[in-house]
């Protein structure tokens, strides 16, 4: 960016994030995560086509999704209806899941990565007479307890739901608490998922009578809890269920709902501490496939191999590379075994810590010469050793749209990245497209030269 330029977004940069200039919002990203780390959301669902079988997708932006494994699992019996996910301090990601449309079981299940998984048990609800062991939904409470909450019924028919919790009395998750009913949930409602917020638990359950999601809160885990808000109190719609709730990076919350009558599944947000909710969407690409899922939260390192040479493949164009051509601007062209020993030396970079900060990248040509942004144009220079060059120079790593790729964001205008445009590499700001997606990720691949 010209020196120009930066002058008048100093002098105006203020007064137009104030008056909500959309040009630039993307700088004013609130809770974005440190250098070196990004938010990745996994979330785990059993489909239309199979109750038997797991797909795991994840994002990094509780949006846009990608298939990480399908089908991951299978259980060695029965079904993997509504299957929940969280990590515990062990390191290790568990699934809880319905096991069968009746019976008093649940399932659970274990993975060190997340796609991977090895069925441990199904566990007999310790309660006479149950007919069904619906959505066992995780909830780990301020004081570190691991819990299950889960739906059942005794009745001859798919009636008289009552939400219970059982708690784990072991870190291994072995062994398990009597049940206790949730009060003031009820008489017949499925799918309770529970978040808390300060001293409060808000449960969102489904009244399976009435079809709609409704709201409780309670000062206790296992209440009483006080319903509310009923039917369409949040515009989801009627004849949806599943309820699964997921903090995003800028406080807001979203919940995901299966709307399985009209065969779709959508989102809404809150940002007002579930009082207000966003027009429920679609989530892109999955709506129509998946049900009931679970979205779990986490922050995680993204990292790149410091002081080795690397070469940058388009993800989406795999026969292309970032290079430097004779113009010093980059671009990502075709590189091959066939290429001549300039082309191949032209998509072969050094990777440094960042000259702005050492937990992001900077990156040098075979002449030293550093990748940085000028006019939002990559292009590549020698350091002339002032802080703006520095910064200009120094990239984050983000996650990637597909597994091992990385994204890298311009560490001083926060919400741009590095992707190709008519094979041209630029710093444009966030677009939230799969295309956008695909074009600003890059896989670090053994270098050409």
């Amino acid at each position: 960016m010209n020196r120009t330029v930066r002058a008048l977004l100093a002098l105006l940069g203020p007064l137009l994030l104030l008056l909500g200039f959309p040009g630039l919002q993307g700088t004013a990203s609130a809770a974005a995560p440190p250098a070196a780390q990004t938010t990745r959301y996994t979330m785990t669902a059993f489909t239309n086509t199979s109750e038997s079988n797991l797909y795991v997708y994840d994002s990094p932006d509780a949006t846009a999704f990608t298939l990480r494994k399908g089908p991951a699992y299978t259980p060695p019996s029965g079904l993997i209806r509504d299957p929940s996910i969280f990590k515990h301090t062990d390191g290790f990601y568990y699934l809880t899941y319905t096991t069968n449309w009746t019976g008093n079981t649940i399932g659970f299940a274990r993975s060190s990565d997340r796609v991977n998984w090895t069925f441990l048990y199904n566990y007999t609800i310790p309660i006479s007479g149950l007919t069904r062991t619906w959505a066992p939904e995780w909830f780990i409470d301020t004081d570190g307890s691991v819990n299950v909450i889960v739906t059942l019924s005794s009745a001859s028919t798919a009636t008289h739901f009552t939400p219970f919790k059982i708690t784990a009395t072991d870190s291994a998750l072995t062994t398990w608490s009597a049940p206790t009913q949730l009060a003031g949930i009820g008489p017949n409602n499925i799918d309770t998922f529970i978040v808390k917020t300060g001293s409060t638990y808000h449960a969102f359950t489904k009244n399976e009578t009435t079809k709609y999601i409704e709201y409780a809160t309670a000062s206790s885990l296992t209440g009483p809890y006080t319903i509310t808000k009923t039917g369409d109190w949040a515009g989801f719609g009627s004849w949806v269920e599943g309820p699964a709730l997921v903090q995003l990076d800028d406080g807001g919350w979203r919940i995901y709902f299966d709307g399985y009558r009209d065969g779709k599944y959508w989102y809404s947000d809150s940002h007002d501490n579930f009082a207000t909710w966003s027009t429920r969407t679609e989530v892109p690409a999955l709506s129509g496939f998946i049900r009931h899922a679970t979205v779990l939260k986490e922050t995680v390192d993204v990292t790149l191999p410091v002081d080795t040479t690397q070469s940058l493949r388009s993800v989406n164009y795999p026969d292309r590379y970032a290079v430097v051509r004779s113009d010093n601007l980059g671009y990502i062209d075709p590189v091959s075994s066939s290429s001549s020993a300039n082309v191949k030396q032209s998509a072969a970079f050094t990777v440094a810590p960042g000259l702005a900060d050492a937990k992001c990248y900077s990156f040098r040509d075979s002449f030293g010469r550093y990748m940085r942004h000028w006019d939002f144009r990559i292009r590549f220079d020698a350091s002339n050793g002032t802080d703006t060059f520095d910064k200009d120079a120094t990239f984050c790593a983000r996650t990637g749209s597909t597994a091992g790729s990385v994204s890298l964001e311009s560490y001083n205008y926060p919400g741009r990245y590095i992707r190709h445009y008519n094979y041209a590499l630029r710093v444009d700001a966030f677009q939230d497209t799969a295309t956008f997606r695909a074009d600003s990720s890059f896989t670090a691949v053994s270098p050409w030269a």
